[in-house]
């Protein structure tokens, strides 16, 4: 099938994605610096798969090292998670954000070239469609980004769009957008497992329902939505894992050229309307205060998948009683995540 390198495979979608790469028959070497992530996550993934991932533990702007992983493993593509993930952090640590998503980048790509490895698929994010994008996002849309981890994720896509865009370029790119990303796979044995206080709102909702907080400030609850909160959309984590597989198959079949796909359900839900499957989901009550809105916190997006669809056979087949049912029984079995 080949081999892949998943940089950042370590984190919570990269590890998801591993295990569907595995159940496809592709060999994996993963790269992770472990900075958000715990090499417990690949150790259950090769628990539940029964096959063996080869794992580096280092950083994506380390030249030399990708040298030598390049010499060392026949490596055909690229999925590249790797890089800081936080709207908030990226705020107060711009150069922090941009050394790691974009120069990091950078140095991946140019290394993929040295070694004559140039297909790869790229996370990137539905913010790229900035505050006044219509809904449904389409992947036609103009881009713009309203904050710091946005703008690295933009650039970083057109500088995999020029690179590809240049005179006899031999890349194959797939940049997908990803929505909001939640639950965990349905063994229990891996999931979300955020450092600190967690950005997203399913974690902290689960840990308020294990005790590890009190409860989940809700941001705002008078946006022009059906009950006042904000709607976005949410996919569950293994439907998005499956189109990284459904985007690297249609790119090592393909001529070169770049491509845009949204991995979205193509609905919305609202936050009350997640607390409430998830307090079904765990049988008992969330406490939730609402608080003043968050500064750039839009009323609601979601996308139009109909492009995965069509092109890569692709859409989410996991609803939202799957997404609370999951993310409640990785919750209760790891209290703690994966542990120190």
């Amino acid at each position: 099938m080949g081999m892949i390198l998943v940089t950042g495979g370590a984190g919570y979608i990269g590890s998801h994605t591993c295990l569907e790469l595995l159940a496809a028959g592709f060999e994996l070497v993963v790269l992770d610096n472990l900075k958000n992530s715990k090499s417990e996550s690949l150790t259950r993934v090769e628990k539940i798969t029964g096959k063996s991932i080869s794992f580096v533990e280092g950083d994506i702007r380390d030249r030399n090292l990708l040298r030598e992983l390049f010499n060392e493993y026949s490596v055909d593509a690229v999925i590249h998670f790797a890089g800081l993930k936080a709207v908030g952090e990226s705020a107060e640590k711009p150069l922090a954000y941009y050394d790691n998503n974009v120069s990091g980048s950078v140095a991946l790509f140019e290394v993929m070239e040295e070694c004559g490895c140039t297909n790869i698929v790229f996370s990137s994010s539905a913010t790229v469609y900035g505050a006044d994008a219509p809904v449904p996002y389409q992947e036609s849309m103009a881009t713009s980004a309203t904050n710091v981890y946005g703008r690295t994720k933009l650039m970083v896509e057109e500088i995999l769009k020029d690179t590809c865009a240049k005179p006899n370029s031999a890349w194959r790119v797939s940049l997908l957008r990803y929505f909001n990303p939640i639950g965990a796979h349905p063994s229990g044995d891996i999931g979300e497992d955020p450092n600190g206080i967690p950005n997203n709102l399913l974690p902290y909702i689960a840990q308020v329902s294990v005790g590890k907080r009190e409860f989940l400030g809700v941001f705002g609850d008078d946006y022009p939505t059906r009950d006042g909160t904000g709607v976005r959309d949410y996919i569950h984590v293994v439907d998005l894992a499956k189109g990284h597989l459904a985007a690297l198959n249609k790119l090592l079949g393909s001529d070169s050229g770049c491509q845009v796909y949204n991995l979205g359900a193509g609905r919305g839900l609202s936050v009350l309307e997640m607390v409430k499957a998830y307090e079904e989901a765990c049988g008992k009550p969330i406490p939730y205060r609402v608080l003043p809105r968050r500064a750039g916190d839009l009323a609601e997006f979601y996308a139009d998948a109909d492009k995965a669809l069509a092109e890569l056979g692709w859409k989410v087949e996991l609803g939202v009683e799957a997404m609370v049912a999951d993310t409640w029984r990785w919750q209760s079995n790891n209290p703690n995540g994966f542990g120190d």
